[in-house]
């Protein structure tokens, strides 16, 4: 089967398979793209060994020996938690959350023309909210409700889908750059919100529990140089991605269902140690707080949907990623990493963030590649990122905000993951 026929069948499996996928590490973004990368801690922007450039570095596209494909597939089980204590009478609850495990496909094919331009496609995903706090956890004076005083379970579904091309072209031995149009894909639903009904520029369109759509186009840019025979150094960039609104959430998310995706930036270095020994080490930075949905603090006097209305708080972060790949034998390669980052969210800001606890600061990699023959192999990575909590008083205090005012106490939030992903590779 030539080359282009298996990208035709590939891109589009994987890209519907990713519609109903979830992974989220580093606030909502992953910990790293390709199950290689995801085995070093995610550190890959000055790396060139495998085929996911539309994601990490789109310049890096063009050093990749030959025509490769890599398909994988990643179990991602992210549990999360939130408990009240000190509330009033029937408001403390402790309550996990369902939907903890998911199948997280991956997809990068990369070509090269000659020497000096390739192209090729990266197929990835963004998300792993996906909360579900059962209902009948508290009594909210009216009868049997869930965490936040509504009706039915309480949670959210929220998923981005990214197909990136890529085009990267060598300007001369030691320098090259890359281009990565990004076609964008958003799902979204919300269900269990009815108490906030009351803060909502539209109730109608607050929680529906329907799924709405989104869509928008970006950009990647990508620089990789190799300064001798040891050290490559790369940087990425992804301007914020204006999306269409998710008109039938205008009155949950603020300036009337806007949700963009981030600015985000990398700066990366490689070092091969020895022949066999090669080091990486990432700085990325993703700004949250430029999208109003997500940046915006919950305390915000405005009503829910509004420009200014409250959202989840969420600050920028920084991410620090480090890894170390080993030649063991000729037909093994071993990896281990390290990756720690900023927590986004605020003690001000818990009661929001029980439907999205994305407080994971540190992950713990190792994974592997196995040579099957000369053109193909397979690639495992382990992930544990050890719970975090964020603890803050609870909108329940305020009584301008939901009822029943003045009787929140404190409210936790606690979330933890692990994953284990295979993934096929082959040159042709």
């Amino acid at each position: 089967m030539k080359a282009s026929r298996k990208l035709v069948y590939l891109t589009p499996l994987c890209a519907l398979l990713a519609a109903g996928s979830a992974d989220a590490t580093n606030g909502y973004f992953p910990h790293g793209d390709g199950i290689k990368a995801k085995g070093m801690g995610g550190a890959s922007v000055a790396m060139t060994d495998d085929a996911h450039a539309g994601y990490t570095n789109p310049a890096a596209a063009v050093w990749e020996g030959g025509d490769r494909a890599e398909v994988g597939l990643d179990l991602f089980s992210p549990k999360r938690s939130m408990s009240r204590s000190g509330s009033a009478a029937g408001l403390d609850a402790s309550v996990d959350s369902g939907n903890n495990l998911f199948l997280v496909p991956d997809f990068g094919y990369n070509h090269k023309f000659s020497d000096k331009l390739a192209a090729g496609v990266t197929v990835y995903g963004n998300g792993g909210m996906n909360t579900d706090y059962p209902s009948g956890q508290i009594n909210c004076g009216y009868g049997p409700a869930n965490v936040l005083c509504g009706s039915g379970n309480l949670g959210m579904d929220f998923m981005q889908l990214i197909i990136a091309p890529v085009i990267a072209y060598k300007i001369n031995e030691s320098n090259s750059i890359g281009l990565a149009p990004l076609f964008v894909f958003q799902q979204f639903k919300a269900y269990g919100l009815q108490a906030f009904s009351p803060m909502s520029s539209d109730p109608s369109k607050l929680t529906g529990g329907n799924y709405d759509q989104s869509r928008g186009i970006g950009v990647r840019l990508g620089y990789l140089g190799k300064v001798g025979d040891k050290f490559n150094i790369g940087a990425a960039y992804s301007p914020k991605i204006s999306m269409s609104k998710f008109g039938d959430y205008a009155g949950l998310f603020a300036d009337g269902g806007n949700f963009d995706i981030p600015a985000n930036y990398a700066l990366g270095v490689s070092f091969k140690a020895t022949p066999e020994v090669t080091l990486a080490f990432d700085y990325s930075r993703i700004n949250y707080s430029g999208v109003t949905s997500v940046g915006n603090p919950s305390t915000n006097q405005a009503p829910l949907g509004a420009a200014n209305g409250p959202g989840f708080g969420w600050t920028d972060v920084n991410v620090w990623k480090f890894g170390i790949q080993w030649q063991a034998a000729p037909a093994w390669v071993l990896r281990a990493g390290f990756n720690v980052g900023d927590n986004p969210v605020q003690s001000r800001d818990v009661s929001f963030n029980i439907l999205a606890p994305g407080v994971i600061t540190h992950h713990y990699t190792m994974g592997g590649t196995y040579a099957l023959s000369p053109k193909t192999d397979i690639t495992f990575a382990y992930m544990y990122a050890p719970s975090n909590s964020v603890t803050g008083a609870s909108l329940f205090n305020s009584p301008n905000v939901i009822p029943p005012g003045g009787m929140g106490g404190n409210e936790t939030i606690k979330m933890s993951e692990q994953s284990l992903g295979i993934e096929f590779g082959w040159r042709w």
